[in-house]
């Protein structure tokens, strides 16, 4: 059985980088993701997409564009006038196709919508949230809607899980491979379910994998140091480079035995031979 891959934003960066490089454009990647986030639920009745400036809006511009092709008018609210490359062009099409526009600055502006798709802020996003971009992921909270955030919740880090405000989602679909930030930190507070789109990205180095949250107790029971996560931190941290995955693989190699460090919802196992992700929002 082959298990899913968890990377850190670095290596997602570079392997799409030498995908398109090698054999893919980065607007048909870009249009496989949205595919990949329209094929993980099923999108009925009102449709509000909500897009930032970089490839994160783009995936959401192209969404514009699958559910179009399905028969559904998607409604685009831009946070920003900016746009990457490849979104403007996926955001012309689906305004020449019949995609509508709505106004963020308007008072509750997702009222009345049934889904309601995250594509702010994307995996490679650092620090705190403000201006108008928190004022939207605080409008996306108080809305009544399905919350759908494509790859990753935004304001959520993608290496750390950190995160100040972030997108509470009802479903957050991962591009490529999971990400290591979507097990740590804050992200298991504010990821309500958690599957993975598969758009023929090939990684380039073999870091992490994922299994499923029934088979942590396997990993438990092997006279394995258990933690939590707040209690390893305080005895192991030691700099602001602190990385719970490597330093959870160094002390399994020490100890000689499986290291378990887990939050409520989430945990990092390492046993000796690989580290593992896992948590309770799997899909």
């Amino acid at each position: 059985m082959t298990l899913p891959k968890v990377v850190t934003v670095q290596n997602m960066r570079d392997s799409d980088a030498a995908t398109i490089a090698k054999s893919v454009t980065s607007a048909e990647l870009m249009y496989r993701a949205a595919q990949g986030i329209y094929n993980a639920v099923a999108f009925v009745g009102k449709i509000a997409i909500v897009c930032g400036a970089g490839n994160n809006g783009g995936d959401g511009y192209a969404l514009a564009c699958v559910l179009l092709e399905h028969g559904i008018t998607p409604t685009i609210f831009r946070v920003t006038g900016k746009f990457s490359r490849d979104g403007l062009y996926y955001y012309h099409t689906a305004m020449s196709r019949g995609a509508e526009e709505g106004n963020i600055h308007t008072p509750s502006p997702f009222t009345g919508f049934d889904i309601v798709v995250d594509c702010l802020l994307g995996t490679g996003f650092r620090g705190e949230v403000s201006g108008e971009m928190q004022a939207a992921i605080e409008e996306i909270n108080c809305c009544d809607a399905y919350i759908i955030s494509a790859d990753i919740n935004s304001g959520i880090n993608g290496d750390t899980g950190e995160a100040a405000i972030a997108v509470n989602s009802d479903l957050t679909v991962s591009i490529g491979s999971y990400k290591v930030g979507m097990f740590l930190g804050d992200a298991p507070y504010f990821i309500g379910g958690l599957r993975n789109a598969d758009i023929g990205i090939e990684i380039l180095r073999d870091e992490y994998y994922c299994i499923d949250w029934e088979h942590l107790h396997m990993f438990e029971g092997y006279n394995a140091l258990v933690m939590t996560a707040e209690d390893f931190e305080r005895r192991f941290k030691r700099n602001d480079d602190y990385d719970i995955a490597d330093c959870a693989a160094r002390l399994s190699h020490e100890l000689g035995k499986p290291v378990v460090v887990k939050t409520e919802h989430s945990a990092v196992i390492a046993d000796l031979q690989y580290v593992y992700f896992t948590a309770d929002y799997l899909m």
